[in-house]
């Protein structure tokens, strides 16, 4: 599912919801690289989590 991501894109971390919305940076083999509102950027190891897509941005 995480190849799926694009940058620019916003998601959200399924099991911190306290880090916000995050916009993805960057998308390169296994590392997403998300820019989170209260987290800043993480990478994300996307064999170890799924991230979940936001669609509708308000």
């Amino acid at each position: 599912m995480n190849s799926l991501l694009e940058p620019g894109m916003f998601v959200r971390h399924p099991s911190a919801p306290d880090w916000g919305l995050g916009q993805v940076q960057s998308n390169v083999g296994d590392r997403v690289t998300v820019n989170f509102e209260h987290a800043g950027k993480v990478v994300i190891d996307s064999k170890r989590v799924v991230l979940l897509p936001v669609y509708d941005v308000r």
